[in-house]
């Protein structure tokens, strides 16, 4: 009797030991095994781009200490609510996403910050609503440093196309708008061809065609992502325009993202530069920025310590702008906007 009531003493005491344990893990609490549980919902998967974010991601969460879950919502700001409404149900600590329709996820961002779940959005900010934080980089600046580039080599005269992103995007329009501005206030002679191509690359090269068959004498790209990448190459080599720099023909080549393949396509000579957006590091600070806000730390406008500055852009917003340089063959200045050349290590690309 006694050895049989040793062994269910034991026995109880084991399984409460599994349930303790099986309550310290539980997801609903908010911690995995001691790591806190994050959601982070990607945008989407068809381009290099954010692919590269994805991969990036799961690196920094285990360097950092967190527990990830993870959605896609595919470039569709329904599907992006449902994912955030999957996070709070998984009792996720703090959200990271990155809204491609800017203006559509305030009710989302109104419900996370009822639930007190701090978010940090990526690459994107909000029109309205409160976030911890925002990471990306000056997207004014990519339509200014594209702006110059192009002034430059056409000497403040001729034709490009500027194939703009979705324009429901704050990166569509600060890209669009500071690209604009710039031409305007300093190459006048320069005639800007702005077509709206929702990110999408078929839309990109079948407008870029219809340009292109219009004015023959088109001399300049503004691609505002590397999703219009390859149509804009097909474009150029059906029109017999994919050549090199030193040929009249050739047709000046700049994007946005620093992708290997586009790093590739400068020293080839097929494109000639892009804007490097830091794919790594908007993984890396959207978990830093995470981290901080379940942490309790906050954070002040002004320079950081991983070369970029916080702004505040509204009440209860921040934004760390992190470097993205402009990218070139020979890393040489153009109207005074410096560059890197495109085999430089510091490039995530590379």
């Amino acid at each position: 009797m006694k050895s049989t009531a040793r062994t269910y003493a034991r026995l109880g005491l084991v399984t409460a030991l599994a349930a303790t344990l099986a309550a310290c893990g539980a997801t609903g609490t908010g911690q995995t095994g001691g790591a806190p549980v994050v959601g982070v919902d990607y945008p989407r998967s068809d381009t290099d781009f954010w692919n590269s974010y994805i991969k990036y991601t799961p690196e920094f969460a285990k360097e950092l200490g967190l527990d990830l879950k993870t959605t896609n919502s595919q470039n569709d700001v329904a599907k992006l609510t449902a994912n955030a409404q999957t996070f709070i149900s998984q009792g996720v600590k703090g959200v990271a996403m990155a809204p491609q329709d800017t203006a559509a996820i305030a009710p989302t961002l109104a419900q996370l910050e009822a639930k007190k779940i701090p978010v940090v959005t990526v690459d994107t900010r909000p029109d309205t609503g409160k976030v911890f934080m925002v990471v990306r980089a000056d997207n004014r600046a990519y339509g200014e440093k594209a702006c110059r580039f192009l002034g430059a080599k056409l000497g403040g005269k001729g034709k490009v196309v500027m194939l703009q992103g979705d324009l429901a995007s704050i990166n569509g329009r600060d890209r669009t708008e500071a690209f604009n501005d710039c031409m305007k206030a300093n190459y006048p002679g320069i005639t800007v061809f702005g077509e709206a191509t929702n990110w999408d690359g078929a839309v990109a090269a079948q407008k870029l065609q219809t340009d292109l068959t219009a004015h023959p004498d088109i001399k300049g790209v503004y691609m505002q992502s590397s999703f219009a990448l390859a149509g804009t190459l097909q474009v150029l080599k059906q029109k017999d325009l994919l050549v090199p720099p030193s040929d009249p023909r050739h047709v000046f080549v700049v994007s946005n993202d620093g992708i290997p393949e586009e790093l590739k396509n400068i020293a080839e000579g097929k494109i000639d530069a892009t804007v490097s957006q830091p794919a790594d590091l908007y993984a890396k600070y959207a978990l830093y920025y995470l981290k901080a806000a379940i942490d309790g730390k906050t954070f002040s406008p002004g320079k950081t310590d991983h070369d970029s500055t916080i702004i505040q852009v509204r009440d209860g917003v921040l934004e760390d702008q992190l470097s993205a340089p402009l990218v070139t063959a020979d890393g040489g200045t153009y109207d005074g906007v410096p560059s890197v050349k495109n085999d430089d290590k510091s490039l995530w690309g590379n």
